[in-house]
């Protein structure tokens, strides 16, 4: 099915007008008014998953979601937020809502959004959400060790290589600092999902969203950067304390343990770099621990 059939049908309105943004994303006005974006997955539930993600995440309007306006199998119209600048006031915002967000909680650690499937992905790799007992028996089974395996099946990790990610998982328990509920996690905050608004919003967009760890959520942040980043942190400490969740001593020191599961992720898509980085991570978690 096209995109402009695809998005009459989802949202019961006429197509004005429709632009490919790239990819199997595109701009669709509507007959309406409102402008939409539609899109397509690429793998099995990717779509399941998105929508819920987000109906999950914008339930309690901590931050800006952008809504769902229709969705099945195989496209998701969701509504179209205008760019905007980066500012500090934004930012501030944004942390604040983000703590109010993790502090809504998760049914358990790997627990998918109400509706979304234990398959789901991140970008073109599986992800596996899957309920587990604490963090370090999700993060190690389903957030590590998968990921190694695909890497080291492509040749980007020797046996010595591996055994410094099998250390990490054995590991968990004392590397994970103190225990703590879980977190609704959107579960995959890098730059690109932090969309500025013309509104003078944050909004979160394509989400990975499960049960899982505040801190991972606040240590893919800063992967490639973000503006403002600090001031992020600082407002999300602030309302976590105020709210009488404040974040666990330490939690600077696990942000290369809370970036793995996305470095590895890079490493199984693109090789390169990204193999060195999460080794590199895995190290200094080690090392710090």
């Amino acid at each position: 099915m096209s995109a402009r059939a695809a998005a009459e049908r989802l949202t019961a309105e006429r197509v004005a007008n429709i632009r490919q943004l790239g990819g199997s994303l595109f701009e669709v006005a509507l007959q309406d008014g409102r402008t939409a974006v539609a899109k397509r997955g690429s793998r099995p539930n990717d779509v399941v998953a998105e929508a819920a993600g987000l109906r999950w995440l914008g339930e309690s309007g901590d931050v800006p979601i952008p809504a769902v306006l229709g969705a099945d199998d195989e496209w998701l119209v969701s509504e179209y937020v205008r760019p905007g600048p980066a500012t500090v006031r934004a930012a501030e915002a944004f942390g604040r809502g983000l703590a109010r967000l993790h502090l809504r909680g998760a049914p358990a650690y790997g627990s998918p959004p109400p509706g979304g499937p234990a398959d789901a992905s991140m970008g073109l790799t599986p992800m596996r959400n899957e309920p587990c007992p604490d963090w370090p028996t999700f993060f190690g089974a389903h957030r590590i060790a998968p990921y190694v395996r695909m890497a080291a099946d492509q040749g980007r990790y020797s046996a010595r290589q591996i055994a410094v990610f099998d250390e990490v998982r054995d590991r968990l328990p004392e590397l994970a600092g103190p225990p703590e509920p879980p977190a609704r996690l959107h579960g995959d905050t890098w730059s690109g999902n932090i969309h500025w608004g013309h509104d003078g919003q944050v909004w979160l967009i394509d989400p990975a969203a499960h049960g899982g760890h505040r801190e991972t959520d606040l240590a893919v942040l800063a992967v490639f950067g973000l503006p403002h980043l600090e001031r992020v942190l600082g407002a999300y400490a602030e309302e976590a304390e105020a709210a009488g969740a404040p974040l666990a001593p330490g939690w600077r020191d696990r942000t290369e343990l809370h970036q793995l599961h996305f470095l590895l992720v890079h490493a199984v898509l693109f090789g390169g770099g990204y193999a060195g980085q999460a080794l590199a991570a895995a190290q200094k978690t080690l090392r710090a621990g």
